[in-house]
Order: structure tokens, then sequence, then C-alpha cells
């Protein structure tokens, strides 16, 4: 159930304090509401700038608890199906977390730099605004928003489960979309041997994806990338990776703002036309990774400084999407020193930014940095933060994909003997030209990535993958139109993630690979209790089950294809010590060997 409460009452002189008084019909807990009241009447462009020169802020409490929410101006609080730039609407989305009665008080104050709140400039109260509601209980199936209350994990705080990722990297101008007003490519001039593209997306693939009931704007606009996300959904994508801002940088088609030369005016439509497409895949159970700049363009914003224009960047992105239910905000591709560019964020500009959404985002959304490749990176750019209990965790770029495995581990053991651990994901796989190979690709390295870098990274207590497609292949990093070219890989993430939600308490459980012989595979473990084996070449492991005791069932899983365990009704004993683990079949092979209960 979704919510909008229009307060439909005559405008007053905008220098006049006015309360508006509004009870609002019941809701469900984790429901989004969208609160609409009347302001001044203003426009995207006026001189009165109304993004920089206004600022609404809503305070909710529920008994004890209370959350400030940031408004934002809406236009005509329906631009995403009139394309208006002009309106007296501001409008505040929130999502109660608590069942019971609700009140709200908010207020819309006006003055130089309002924005920026504190101290800047003098400032009058324009609109007052009160109000209450009453939240039921979460819907069936409901599992609330993402929080973090486990050193490794994401989970859900409505139904407990934890989260792993299965996602898509590509394409990281997802947004540059022919549908949605006010985008357009601003230049062709396409760094030679990297990802290029014609046009702005269209996903016409995916077009007989979309469904009768799903949403759209401007009568039918959408329906190609809604039916894209029904896709992705269907084959278990459970997060989509997506610049919000790239100027100066590859596709040079995405930013919130009117035209990619001014950065304190917001296009009202087309930010509520992103809204309608995020609403449709937080429907969806998917995770918005937001990933706010590029290399190229770390520094574009206050010459990388959490300053002025930076920090009302973040603010309309936190104001505007902040609320949904799975959100993750990346301070930035690749973020950091790199060869190809002059200027980049350093250390304290990266803790700036990182302490900004610790105060400011109401919601406590998981905060990332997303990696150069190379242990030499790592060390340059991403030591200096370890201890930092405000970053999340790391979006990890590897060069060489097939090391997950171990840079995932050596990573999480060093956030946490640092004091503050860190989630880690591969987000990114290289080579840069090549990625994740589409389906018919000869040859094809989908069985390796599988078994290395997805098995790799959760066999260490990773936190999952989205997978980046390459500048040489089709459907790239720039030009993808259709999902569809990687099918087959989104089926067998998925059968990984099934693996671990359906079998074992991977919360509690780490990555052992010293109880192995070999090197070349991967234990996860709670010692005595469960253990998998990764076999990501198919030959036999040998697991010292010394220390432990008493009898384990074995059976075995199917990466590839997934389904139901294999069982032949296999026992080892702990008193063996070293027992052997014979795969079923060729390729890579996963084995569960659980405690045997006492008869």
């Amino acid at each position: 159930m979704r919510l909008t409460c229009f307060l439909l009452l005559l405008a007053l002189l905008s220098g006049c304090r006015t309360t508006f008084t509004s009870t609002l019909p019941d809701t469900a807990k984790w429901e989004k509401i969208t609160l609409t009241f009347p302001g001044p009447e203003t426009s995207e462009a006026a001189a009165d700038n109304p993004f920089t020169h206004y600022r609404l802020d809503v305070t909710f409490t529920n008994g004890e608890h209370r959350i400030t929410v940031p408004g934002f101006y809406a236009g005509d609080g329906r631009a995403a199906h009139t394309g208006a730039e002009n309106g007296n609407i501001w409008q505040v989305r929130f999502r109660p977390d608590l069942e019971g009665e609700w009140t709200y008080a908010g207020k819309l104050i006006r003055g130089t730099d309002a924005y920026l709140g504190g101290d800047a400039g003098a400032t009058k109260t324009v609109k007052s605004y009160e109000g209450a509601f009453f939240v039921g209980n979460a819907e069936p199936g409901e599992n609330g928003r993402l929080i973090r209350d486990h050193p490794r994990y994401l989970r859900w705080a409505e139904s407990g489960d934890y989260f792993l990722k299965t996602g898509v990297d590509s394409p990281e101008n997802l947004l540059g979309y022919a549908d949605f007003d006010g985008t357009y490519r601003y230049s062709d001039d396409f760094r030679e041997g990297e990802s290029t593209a014609e046009g702005l997306h269209t996903y016409a693939a995916h077009l007989d994806d979309y469904g009768t009931r799903d949403p759209a704007w401007k009568d039918g606009k959408g329906k190609a990338l809604i039916g894209g996300l029904n896709y992705l959904a269907s084959v278990g994508v459970n997060s989509i990776y997506f610049l919000t801002l790239n100027i100066g940088g590859d596709g040079r088609d995405v930013w919130p703002y009117t035209s990619h030369e001014v950065f304190d005016r917001f296009d009202v439509s087309k930010l509520d036309q992103w809204e309608i497409v995020f609403d449709h895949a937080d429907s969806l159970g998917m995770m918005l990774h937001f990933v706010l700049n590029e290399t190229e363009n770390e520094t574009l914003l206050d010459n990388g400084d959490t300053g002025p224009l930076r920090r009302l960047y973040f603010r309309e992105m936190v104001a505007r999407f902040g609320h949904h239910r799975a959100v993750t905000w990346n301070l930035g591709e690749e973020n950091g020193p790199n060869e190809w560019s002059e200027t980049y964020q350093d250390n304290r500009q990266q803790s700036d930014v990182i302490a900004w959404f610790a105060e400011h985002d109401p919601y406590r959304n998981y905060v990332v940095l997303h990696t150069h490749p190379g242990e030499a990176a790592f060390a340059e750019i991403y030591e200096p933060l370890l201890g930092n209990e405000q970053l999340g965790g790391l979006a990890l770029q590897l060069g060489n994909p097939y090391s997950a495995n171990e840079v995932t581990r050596k990573w999480l053991d060093l956030s946490a003997a640092a004091g503050a651990p860190w989630i880690m994901t591969v987000d990114e796989v290289g080579p840069w030209w090549r990625g994740l190979d589409p389906d018919n690709a000869t040859p094809n390295n989908q069985d390796s990535l599988r078994a290395l870098t997805l098995w790799g990274n959760l066999m260490a207590g990773g936190a999952g993958v989205e997978w980046y497609y390459g500048a040489r292949s089709p459907h790239n990093d720039l030009n993808l139109e259709d999902w569809r070219s990687r099918d087959r890989a989104y089926r067998w993430t998925t059968h990984a993630r099934k693996f671990f939600e359906r079998h074992l308490p991977f919360g509690e459980m780490e990555g052992r690979n010293e109880l192995l012989a070999s090197e070349a595979q991967f234990c996860f473990a709670r010692e005595g209790e469960v253990y998998v084996v990764f076999l990501p070449f198919g030959r036999p492991a040998t697991l010292d089950l010394s220390g432990t005791e008493g009898e384990f069932t074995v059976q075995w899983y199917d990466p590839r294809k997934g389904g139901e365990l294999i069982d032949h009704g296999e026992l080892v004993s702990a008193s063996d010590g070293q027992v052997g683990l014979v795969p079923p079949g060729e390729g890579d092979w996963a084995c569960l060997l659980k405690k045997r209960p006492k008869e």
C-alpha cells in the first residue's frame, strides 16, 4: 500500500507563518508514505532557488522514537507524469519502522543557503505542518529494511533473514534512459579501446517483460526499463548498480540536475521518474546501489571536499531516495588515486563524505567504497580507512577475479582486527575489457567466475557479487540493452545464494581453508557442527575433522544446476581425522557436512 496525502488548502502569503494540520489514513509498517505540502509558488529556474534557499525537515514521532527526515521541492507534485518545472509543492517520503500512532511536525524555512542548516544565514519559517497517522502490522511477506547488526552481513529488519547480494553491475549508466525527462548524452568522445554507446538506452528487448499492472509515466513511458527489472527479478537478481552522476565520466548521460552544466538545480520530473523505477525495484526486493560519482569526476563538486555543492547533492539523494528498503550509498566508482585522472579524493575527503552520511541520512543506510583493482591500490587508498566504524564495507573491484577468496578473507580479517569489521562484496570483476562473458561467448569464463569468484567470495564470508560486463563484450558496461545476454549466469548465481539461504547458518560460519589439504579448495565452517567444502576443479578433497567428534552426513550440491542436495547416505566419522570427499561428477561441486544428531 502506498499512501500519498495531499493537503488541499488555500495558499497564503509565503512570508506568513501558517500551520497545516492533517490526520492521515492508516498504513502498514514499512510502507512508503509521501506527505505533500503546499508552499510558495516557484520553479526549478526561479531566481529564489527552491533547492538552496528553502529547507523542509519533518520529524516523525512514535513514543520515545523520533526520526527527522529531509524533504524536497516537487514542482506540482506529479512531475513524473506532467513534466512540470514549477509549482508550489514540497514533499517528504517516509517509511515507518514501528507500529502504533505516529505524529509528525515539519517546517519549511527560507534563507540564503537554508539547505545547509545550522548557521547558514538568517532564516525564517515560511510554513509549518503537523499531523498524525496510525501504522498497523507489516503486510504478509514483508522483509522490512536492510540493517547492519552483523560484522559481515546485512539483515532484513522485519524477517530477520540475512541478505546475500546476487546483482548486476552493468550497465553503469542504467539511468541514461531515453524515457527519462531531461536525459541526453552531451559528448560522444569515448576513450579509445573502452566501452562506447550509440544514443541513450531504450531496453527495447525487455518491452515484452512489462506487466499490465506495472507502473509507467507520461502515457506509457518507462515500460521497457520496468520490464527489464521484472526479468532480472525472475532469474534471482536482487541488486542493481547505477551511477547517479557521470558528468566528465564514461557515459556522460546521467545526472540529477536540469543540465550537465548546472549543479544547484534539480530536474524534478526526471527525479520523480527515477523514483517510479526505484519503487518498482524495491517492490521486487532489489537493493538500490547508488554510485554517487565516477573516478573521473570525484572532484567535480567542491574539488572533492564535502562543501556546499556536494552537500546539496547528497541531501537531495537522501531526501528523495533514502527511504527505500535496501539502499547502498557508494562514494564513487574506483574512488581514490589513479593513473588516468589528474585529481582524486584523498582519505580525508573520503572520511568527510562517510561522516556526512552518518550524520545526515536518517535511515543509516549502508555506505561503501568501490575500490581500484590490485593490492597496491588497496594498501595506499583503503588501509588508512581501517577502523572507520561509519564505513560499512568495500565494494571490491578485482583485476584478477580468481583472487576473490583470498582478497575477501584478507580484508575481512584486517577490518575486524582494526575494530570495525567491514562487509565485503565483489562489485566488479576484471580485466576491464572482459568482465563476465555473455552466455554464447567462445571461449567462455563463466565456469571459472562461478567457481572462483562467486563461490570464492561467499566461502570466505563475503556478502555476494554484482556482475560487470567488459568493454569488449556485446551488451557491455555502457551499451547493454538486453540483460538476457547473461541469463545462464544469473541462474547459477542465484543457485549459490539459495544454497546458503536454505542449508547454512552462514551468519555463524567463517572461512577455514586451513582445514583442507589443498590450497585450491575452499572451506566454510562452524567447526564441529557444519562444514561446506567447495571444489572449484572437481578434484577430491581431504578435510581435517580432528578435534571434533561424532558422525557427519555428506551431501553434494551442483552449483551449475542448483536444485536439491544429492544424498547417497554417505557418512564420515570425526574419529578418522582426515576424511576424503570425492565429488559425484566432473566440474565444480559443493560438499555439505552436518553433524549427525546422537540417537
